[in-house]
């Protein structure tokens, strides 16, 4: 019997966690996670990671078993998640992978090897250039550059506009188009199945999320996590050492521990920052025909699905 992986993804809070964990208790399966964020021990109320309750009704893989101190990208999960597939492949015949990364599903379905290996020299005077002139001298060079790669990858974060740039200056070739390579095969079949839900009720329960998040203490969370804002005991602002900590949910609050806005500010521009992630994603798997889209509950969807 052929080996079938099965990728639940979708925008931020449409309910991905618990569609993936009744599937699995379906098929005898346990759960892959491809959240790039939830892979991090320190991080977890921002990050809507599952809760004990749901850890516990299925077995999880890639939850909290990386430290931020490390350094942890998509080539490293598309090498761990190859051989954990090969080894559950073994004895299930179906397997469910669950999360919003799109980078990372990109890694398992097609393979990142064909990016080049980066130019530090480039890399360097990028991040110094954010330094010096802010996110959106980069955001606008990108977008000159590469439109694609604006409209799709999350310009909120500055590495993965970096990483854009520095691909696109350092062969001459943009950033989008690397992607159009020919995929890797894998010994498996993959199917994806997309959840979408109408935009509305999806920001409805953006906000009611940031709002639970808060009660939860998402406040206290990043505050815990100040300390990782030091370098050999200096204060980087930027937090070019600790990329994760530039996610949507702690940033804000770093900005609200620092005196640069209120509290209730930061919770706005949380939602803010959330909504505009969740149309990106939805963005950037809009070219992927290969997507099952779904709707959760019949709720009427007005997402660009075709």
């Amino acid at each position: 019997m052929e080996k079938v992986l099965t990728i639940i993804l979708g925008p931020t809070a449409v309910g991905k966690t618990d569609y993936a964990i009744r599937l699995a208790k379906q098929i005898g399966s346990p759960v892959i996670n491809c959240d790039s964020r939830q892979i991090f021990r320190e991080m977890t109320i921002g990050t809507a990671v599952p809760s004990k309750e749901q850890l516990a009704e299925v077995k999880h893989y890639f939850i909290q078993t990386k430290s931020i101190k490390e350094h942890y990208a998509a080539g490293q999960y598309e090498i761990d998640a190859l051989n954990l597939l090969e080894e559950l492949f073994k004895t299930h015949d179906r397997l469910v992978m669950c999360g919003g990364s799109g980078l990372y599903i990109d890694a398992v379905c097609n393979g990142l090897d064909a990016f080049p290996e980066p130019d530090m020299e480039l890399r360097d005077s990028l991040n110094q250039r954010l330094r010096k002139e802010g996110i959106e001298s980069l955001r606008y060079q990108l977008k000159q550059l590469d439109p694609e790669s604006y409209e799709t990858i999350d310009i909120a974060n500055p590495q993965r506009i970096i990483r854009a740039l520095e691909v696109t200056l350092q062969t001459g070739r943009k950033f989008s188009d690397w992607k159009t390579e020919p995929s890797k095969p894998r010994p498996f079949q993959i199917e994806k199945v997309g959840l979408a839900m109408d935009r509305d009720k999806l920001y409805d329960r953006i906000n009611a999320r940031v709002d639970k998040m808060m009660e939860d203490g998402l406040l206290e969370e990043v505050r815990s996590l100040d300390s990782f804002r030091y370098k050999d005991g200096v204060f980087c602002s930027d937090l070019t050492h600790i990329p994760p900590l530039r996610t949507v949910g702690y940033r804000e609050i770093f900005d609200y521990l620092d005196g640069k806005i209120s509290i209730a500010e930061a919770v706005e521009k949380i939602k803010t920052n959330t909504r505009r992630y969740a149309k990106r994603q939805m963005s950037y798997w809009g070219r992927d025909k290969g997507i099952n889209w779904i709707v959760p509950d019949n709720i009427s969807s007005r997402w660009p699905l075709q």
